[in-house]
């Protein structure tokens, strides 16, 4: 979203039961690498189910600045034809990734070992978000990065066409961390290593073994993965079918187990073990879900979602080595623990706090204006359930999934819960409000 947009404020009120047979937009992680990995391969992808929010948008049009050719039909069909790895051209204008956090970083390791120079900014938001984490591997290659202080957008990275390959082990699971030194290796000669201490998303192994790069995983003693690849690589096209997004079908799924009765459908939803970390908590904390219809698509499971709200939710403790599968879920799964019997613990969410906002401060807010008891201890969010107030007003800092969440909230609570700006939603959800209004969701602008 511009920074000078004006601001949406949307509030949500009890609606009672929901239902409905539904698909959610595609999967926002597989819809970038899909574009990235079409552009950097020799031929052409065809791309069913994009997502076409506007961070998936800012990553098509980078991958065009940077030479691939990328069009849309008029059926919703997109093609890309890519240019192959190493022969991607300098931009001729500042490349804009808007709120794409996943875009600019994976960009980052493309383009960093292309004997290129390419300038990145991106919305308010992107601005204050660290871009150290993965500069500082993708340097290694002999790439070098200018960037504001503490490491923040706009960036300039100049490529470097005498990349070394490298051994990174990373502090904390990242998938983009990860998938930037595995992109950074495609046009490396030599093996690059990632290292990482709990298993993160796997999108990028998967996918480019689709596109014929070989991959091989390890598992380690620790419980963590080695990754490695050897290069320079060739990528030859291959359709992609998008599932649709988990992180998305998390808000009418959990929107579906707080209403009592309601009855709801949600098909197409990948279910990659490494993002099912959301399904997996709401199932321990009593939620009625069941998967039925399961199948492979281009190296991801897929499969639908049937959810009732015939069981009251109780509150767990959510395990630390479950975060990485469910990272951008917490907010919605405290909206979950909201109306829970009991405490929900939901352990080691340091990784919230450098997402678009400082997700972990800005749900404790949200929780605290809205008469949800909880408390913080160190990087655990600790929630107790029951009966919400609601009432207040959320500022969502330009945060889709805040602004989701809340509205969520209100669905279920003694007073509508509104948001400040429901603007930033279209960067991952951009029908969120008519498919949630289509299974009675009330929603209403703010004044």
């Amino acid at each position: 979203m511009s920074s000078s947009q004006t601001k949406r404020p949307l509030a949500a009120s009890r609606s009672g039961p929901l239902s409905g047979d539904i698909r959610v937009p595609g999967d926002k992680s597989i819809s970038h690498r899909s574009l990235m990995f079409g552009g950097l391969a020799i031929g052409t992808t065809k791309v069913t189910g994009l997502l076409e929010g506007e961070d998936v948008l800012a990553t098509a049009d980078a991958m065009r600045k940077l030479g691939a050719t990328v069009t849309r039909e008029d059926d919703g069909t997109w093609y890309v034809t890519g240019v192959g790895v190493g022969a991607l051209r300098e931009p001729d204008s500042v490349i804009d990734m808007g709120n794409a956090g996943t875009g600019i970083r994976l960009m980052a390791g493309i383009v960093a070992t292309h004997p290129i120079t390419t300038f990145f900014t991106g919305d308010a938001s992107l601005c204050k978000r660290p871009m150290g984490r993965v500069a500082d591997p993708l340097a290694e290659f002999g790439a070098k990065f200018i960037t504001r202080d503490r490491g923040r957008p706009p960036m300039a990275v100049i490529g470097t066409d005498e990349a070394k390959p490298v051994t990174y082990t990373l502090p904390m699971a990242s998938a983009q961390v990860k998938s930037a030194v595995m992109l950074a290796g495609l046009n490396t000669t030599g093996t690059t290593t990632v290292i990482e201490p709990k298993p993160s998303r796997d999108h990028t192994e998967r996918m480019l073994r689709h596109f014929g790069v070989a991959v091989d995983v390890k598992i380690n003693d620790d419980g963590g993965r080695t990754v490695s690849l050897t290069g320079p690589a060739e990528m030859t096209a291959a359709d992609i079918v998008v599932p649709t997004d988990p992180s998305s079908a998390a808000f009418p799924l959990v929107a579906a187990l707080i209403n009592p009765d309601s009855n709801m459908t949600i098909r197409d939803v990948c279910l990659n073990p490494l993002r099912t970390g959301l399904i997996t908590t709401l199932i321990e904390m009593g939620g009625d879900i069941t998967i039925t219809n399961e199948r492979e698509e281009a190296g991801e499971t897929i499969g639908d979602l049937i959810v009732t709200g015939k069981n009251r939710l109780k509150g767990i403790v959510v395990p630390a080595d479950r975060a990485p599968s469910m990272i951008d879920e917490y907010p919605v799964l405290a909206v979950a623990a909201a109306y829970a019997d009991g405490e929900t613990r939901m352990c080691d969410l340091e990784e919230l706090r450098v997402k678009e906002s400082d997700r972990l401060a800005a749900v404790a807010a949200g929780l605290v204006a809205n008469g949800v008891i909880h408390r913080i201890e160190g990087d655990d969010l600790i929630v107790t359930g029951g009966v919400v107030p609601g009432g207040g007003m959320v500022e969502t800092h330009l945060d889709h999934r805040i602004a989701m969440s809340f509205l969520i909230l209100g669905l279920g609570a003694e007073n509508p819960v509104a948001v400040d700006d429901a603007n930033p939603i279209a960067t991952s959800f951009p029908n969120f409000e008519k498919l949630m209004g289509d299974m009675g969701a009330v929603f209403a602008l703010h004044s």
